[in-house]
């Protein structure tokens, strides 16, 4: 069953609750979604990049043997990890991509669907030529239309153009959804990020404490994935939804990355039940 959504609560109004969870947990499995949330949304998606607070925050986490980081974004996979170097694990295209260690795990259906993705891409690339700033992204498995910066009165038509152009060419094997002022084009398969922060969560012990940050429609499955056990954090207003806190900002995400590489870990490393785990772990 679905969680509801609801208006989130101020981080500060949460931090009892996840000081709790982290005093009980052997590990913090940090989740982040990366445009909105670890860098500023920006009119060139390519001059995106995390804020220097975000990154020294997340450097701290990342060398933590208390903590296992993840960025969990919908850039493709080779373009995300070129934007924010360190952390353990990195998911593309809305988990459809997945790597950790070594190993890169892509979906089986998103990638015999390539094809099409890339078709409806060489459509848009024709049909959207003519609306100012306009711009189609191929991301291999999935696909995005950005009209941010496209005039308030031509964007139904870039989303009239794409919708027509995904049915032509996508058929029933790819689907459409929206974002902020983006247009996601992927295959039409029952899987996104909270499918991928799942399988991250399994991978860990029971004693683990996962924390999910994002900002868009495509983090919600994501937010419903990790709570109860952890927390999931909206940034942006206190809109309805699954994330039971919200910041406000990429630079209050900073500070409550700082939050965790200091206060929140020394609560995990002084639970003796963690210690004991991650000594027998690393023996």
């Amino acid at each position: 069953m679905q969680q509801q959504r609801t208006k989130p609560n101020p981080i500060d109004e949460l931090r009892p609750r996840i000081r709790t969870r982290l005093e009980e947990a052997t590990e913090l499995l940090l989740c982040l979604d990366f445009d909105g949330t670890l860098a500023p949304i920006v009119d060139d998606p390519d001059e995106a990049a995390p804020t220097r607070a975000v990154s020294d925050a997340l450097e701290r986490l990342t060398d933590d043997p208390a903590v296992t980081t993840a960025i969990v974004s919908g850039r493709g996979l080779a373009d995300v990890r070129e934007r924010v170097d360190g952390p353990r694990i990195y998911a593309g295209n809305h988990g459809l991509e997945l790597e950790r260690g070594d190993s890169v795990a892509v979906h089986p259906i998103a990638r015999k669907r390539a094809a099409r993705v890339d078709a409806v891409c060489e459509a848009l690339e024709i049909a959207l030529d003519p609306v100012p700033n306009a711009r189609v992204e191929n991301k291999r498995l999935t696909a995005t239309v950005h009209y941010r910066s496209v005039p308030e009165p031509a964007r139904p038509q870039v989303e009239r153009l794409t919708r027509e152009t995904v049915s032509r060419f996508g058929g029933e094997g790819l689907e459409l959804s929206t974002g902020k002022a983006i247009l996601e084009i992927g295959p039409s398969i029952d899987w996104g990020k909270g499918n991928a922060v799942g399988m991250l969560v399994a991978d860990r012990s029971d004693g683990t404490v996962p924390i999910y940050i994002g900002d868009d429609v495509t983090d919600e499955s994501a937010f419903r994935t990790v709570q109860p056990r952890g927390v999931g954090v909206r940034v942006g207003d206190d809109t309805p939804t699954a994330a039971s806190g919200r910041v406000r900002s990429p630079e209050q995400v900073a500070s409550l990355l700082e939050w965790f590489a200091t206060t929140g870990v020394e609560h995990v490393r002084d639970n003796p039940v963690a210690s004991t785990t991650r000594t027998a772990d690393s023996g």
